[in-house]
């Protein structure tokens, strides 16, 4: 505990000349030192989406790393596939909701599948990980539903009725390392 207390004070002296002209913004900040302060911060880089946790801290070994690595190649994923034609001259709330209905169908689907009832478990719930990508239109839209079923990918092909326009694909949850290899051309949906 007196150890700790050095570095508290520091701590307050610096959130004090923080805040030390009140304004109607301010905002006063109660430090207890009975209570352990931990700050801790992560680094997110333009090349990981936001959902992804950031690379290891600074004191990981080659060890850790590398099982990290392994860790984020068998994260359970869903991909969705959306056509960029229609991004371009849907509303786009129509889009999302096309995404949302073969993201659910193929869950749906494959409720009683293993990498589902993990994907969807109360543990992992709230760490979903999907990839949304897109392809310029129709006609890649369909020969990737067909690449998928040579390569005995379970996914769901929304064909939007009544119209009958197949307008986005989606994955059932799979382990990253067994599916990213179908969606390694496409781009990311931006």
């Amino acid at each position: 505990m007196m150890a700790a207390l050095p570095s508290l004070c520091r701590f307050t002296t610096i959130l004090g000349s923080c805040f030390s002209t009140p304004s109607p913004r301010s905002f006063k900040i109660r430090v207890r030192p009975h209570l352990p302060i931990c700050l801790t911060t992560r680094k997110l880089s333009s090349s990981s989406p936001m959902s992804q946790p950031s690379s290891q801290p600074a004191g990981a070994t080659k060890t850790e790393s590398a099982r990290a690595e392994n860790d984020q190649e068998d994260m359970l994923v869903q991909y969705v596939v959306l056509r960029r034609d229609l991004i371009e001259s849907w509303p786009l709330g129509s889009v999302v909701t096309q995404g949302c209905h073969a993201s659910v169908c193929a869950i749906w689907s494959h409720k009683d599948d293993p990498h589902t009832l993990q994907y969807c478990s109360p543990e992992t719930i709230d760490s979903m990980h999907k990839v949304t990508l897109e392809v310029k239109g129709e006609t890649q839209i369909l020969n990737l539903s067909e690449k998928l079923t040579a390569g005995g990918i379970a996914h769901k092909l929304w064909i939007e009725q009544p119209e009958n326009i197949p307008t986005c694909l989606a994955t059932k949850p799979y382990p990253k390392s067994i599916v990213s290899v179908f969606f390694k051309k496409l781009k990311l949906c931006k």
